[in-house]
């Protein structure tokens, strides 16, 4: 009997990879860091019984469409926003994510952005390696203290619940927003719950964690920065598209927000000219939340479980649909 066929739509160590052959017919993209092409994906769609892509890939209709054989769609990422989950229903094709792997590691990243950008961290080493630490003085480059504030939390997930463990760490007051009550964290992590603007206002550090939707795609836009402190630290580890960019520069500029630290952004990879790129209380890094090897090794491993298991008839282990 033919094993099925899967195609994975970037290249990943054979070493992950091998231990699966035996059962699918594995076949990738053949880079690493580049994106497949999209005439490429819409092929192996229509010759593969399942696929496993990245959240850089557009899942659509067109592509599903194509996809007569397809069973399975495992999506490399917890958010599944690059995915058409309606179409699937339609086409009957069952797609994963990648939740509970990544959890700590993200939260690790979200509050060494908040670190960072509280502490001037980048400023600072950027600073000596441009040869300007000529002397000391009672407040150079003297930043914020993260201990003992306030953090509000918006989206109390999974990752909103680590990163919030780790601020109970640090002594800090957990404030947080989300579509319901997580009453379990409450009562562990003694955080309160705050309407949105309530939870603006109040923070000193104010963390997004959020999913993106229609209902929160831009969420925090000027009218939400002018709520703000103008001594608080805007963090972004979700989505981009849950920011309007030109208002979070405008807020920065203005002294409306102190600070910010961003792993997302609207358009990925940032354009080098970006105006968020040009200013010092400006920590920005590449979309690595969940950048440990041992983290994305574990993801991985965990979409070739799920395309088995839905290609051997069985239930996946982290269904979205």
């Amino acid at each position: 009997m033919a094993k099925p066929k899967v195609f994975i739509a970037r290249k990943l160590p054979d070493e992950v990879v091998e231990k699966f052959k035996e059962n699918m017919e594995i076949t990738m993209w053949d880079s690493e860091e580049e994106p497949v092409d999209r005439t490429r994906l819409l092929q192996e769609a229509g010759q593969c019984d399942g696929l496993i892509t990245m959240l850089t890939d557009r899942v659509d209709d067109e592509l599903m469409d194509q996809g007569k054989k397809l069973k399975i769609i495992a999506n490399m990422a917890v958010g599944y926003d690059n995915v058409d989950i309606q179409a699937a229903d339609k086409h009957g094709i069952q797609i994963t994510n990648t939740p509970d792997v990544l959890t700590e590691t993200t939260a690790d990243l979200t509050f060494t952005l908040l670190m960072a950008a509280a502490r001037r961290i980048i400023e600072a080493n950027e600073h000596i390696k441009e040869g300007k630490w000529e002397n000391w003085s009672p407040l150079f480059m003297a930043g914020t203290d993260v201990h003992h504030k306030s953090i509000g939390i918006v989206g109390m997930g999974r990752i909103g619940q680590a990163v919030a463990r780790r601020a109970k760490g640090f002594g800090m007051e957990i404030l947080y927003h989300n579509r319901s009550r997580k009453e379990e964290a409450e009562r562990e992590l003694g955080a309160s719950y705050h309407s949105f603007d309530d939870l603006l206002e109040k923070a000193d550090y104010v963390v997004c964690l959020a999913p993106l939707t229609e209902e929160t795609r831009g969420m925090f836009n000027q009218e939400a920065f002018k709520k703000m402190k103008s001594s608080a630290i805007f963090v972004n580890a979700s989505r981009g598209a849950l920011v309007d960019e030109r208002a979070l520069y405008e807020a920065l500029v203005r002294g409306e927000v102190k600070a910010a630290g961003l792993d997302v952004f609207e358009k990925e990879p940032i354009d080098a000219d970006h105006p968020l790129l040009g200013l010092d209380q400006v920590v920005c890094l590449p979309h690595i939340g969940s950048a440990s090897t041992e983290t994305r090794t574990a993801m991985m491993e965990l979409c070739l479980e799920n395309t088995w298991k839905v290609l051997n008839g069985e239930k996946p282990k982290t269904p979205v649909n």
